[in-house]
């Protein structure tokens, strides 16, 4: 692949902040478990109080099942994201009382939209904030996150993942995964920048 296109993409995609100290450390759902881990080290290094996983199920499926590997760790019934990133956290580290969940979001807007009002329901003014997503989901998370928090300093932390900036352009995995993110950001975003734009 042309290098000019594999820098355009990946500089599209892929958002990685040092972080800092924050308000609330945001975890979009899914069925990562490195997901959790990630927040819960940051939460242990201090970065944030608090940390809000928000996620039911992928829109797409039936119900929520964890990968096979995540089970082997962490095994359990879960019934949404929020409860296996959850039960994730709690076992490497975390205590109960740290973790907020928000268990009915089906796809990414709706994680920024619900989180956005358990904040004001329960009265954390964000003024900074962490975003602890997949490497390849950093754009899209960090652009709905930033239309319902305005006013908030973003840093994104990306949890390991098998598909980073280096090697995405190398499989066809993650030329689908990262393309495919490219796409999204034109039709997830095309009715928002309408109905804000014009």
């Amino acid at each position: 692949m042309n290098e000019t296109l594999i820098r355009f993409y990946t500089e599209l995609i892929f958002v990685q902040d040092i972080p800092q100290k924050a308000d609330v450390i945001f975890v979009p759902g899914s069925q990562e478990m490195a997901l959790g881990e990630k927040a819960a080290a940051l939460w242990k290094d201090g970065f944030a109080p608090r940390i809000l996983v928000s996620g039911k199920y992928s829109i797409t499926g039936a119900g929520f099942t964890a990968l096979p590997e995540a089970m082997a760790k962490y095994p359990g019934t879960y019934e949404t994201e929020a409860d296996f990133l959850g039960q994730v956290m709690e076992q490497n580290g975390v205590p109960k009382e740290a973790i907020w969940k928000e268990k009915t979001a089906t796809y990414t807007y709706e994680n920024a939209i619900l989180s956005c009002r358990m904040t004001k329901e329960r009265h954390l003014e964000v003024k900074t904030a962490i975003l602890c997503c997949k490497p390849s989901h950093a754009r899209r998370s960090l652009l709905y996150y930033q239309l319902l928090f305005p006013k908030t300093q973003f840093l994104v932390c990306p949890c390991d993942h098998e598909i980073t900036a280096e090697n995405w352009h190398r499989t066809e995995t993650g030329i689908d995964t990262v393309l495919g993110e490219a796409e999204r950001l034109g039709t997830q975003f095309h009715q928002i920048l309408r109905e804000h734009c014009l």
